[in-house]
């Protein structure tokens, strides 16, 4: 039996250069189709607090979707502090600082106390499978917060993203839904 470790390493660098088949404009534009399918959902309409995460050029792009909505729901995203993620309310794009860990725009401010009151997490992930599993980059800050969150958790991505099976552990965090660009 083949390696996980050695399994998910592959499987992250065959994404990379598949990734790499598509210009920023085009992974935009691609990025629509999910959040209108989201924004379809009873969970997202009902959803007062929405944690998501500022995109980086190869991920499914979230900042006009973030722009659009914090005014109406309060937006969480993440903050890398260490090895794990620390939450905060965005509130614009003027009160954004570059990350310490990645350079990733960050929102400033106190950190988000209530993690329990989120109804929704838009998940961003290396690859996903039908069964709803999720690889991440290796660093495991989301499985570790994703473990302790009760709430609706929504893996987005493109096309190739999607896989029959990826490989999966213990550790590994199942999504309720995958949204796949169309």
């Amino acid at each position: 039996m083949m390696d996980i470790y050695f399994e998910k390493r592959e499987l992250r660098k065959k994404i990379k250069l598949l990734k790499q088949d598509y210009s920023l404009e085009q992974k935009k534009e691609m990025s629509l189709s999910i959040w209108k399918q989201l924004e379809a959902t009873d969970v997202f309409r009902e959803a007062n607090i929405i944690m998501a995460y500022w995109s980086m050029d190869d991920e499914v792009f979230t900042h006009d979707f973030i722009q659009k909505w914090y005014a109406e729901k309060k937006i969480i995203l993440p903050v890398v502090r260490g090895t794990e993620l620390e939450l905060k309310e965005f509130k614009g794009i003027r009160e954004m600082v570059a990350g310490e860990k990645y350079g990733i725009p960050e929102p400033i401010g106190p950190t988000f106390q209530q993690p329990e009151s989120i109804a929704l997490i838009v998940v961003p992930g290396v690859a996903f499978d039908n069964n709803g599993n999720r690889m991440g980059r290796g660093k495991a800050y989301y499985d570790k917060l994703l473990r302790s969150s009760r709430a609706y958790k929504v893996g987005v991505c493109f096309p190739f993203q999607l896989r029959a099976h990826i490989p999966f552990d213990e550790l590994d965090v199942r999504m309720d839904k995958i949204i796949i660009s169309s």
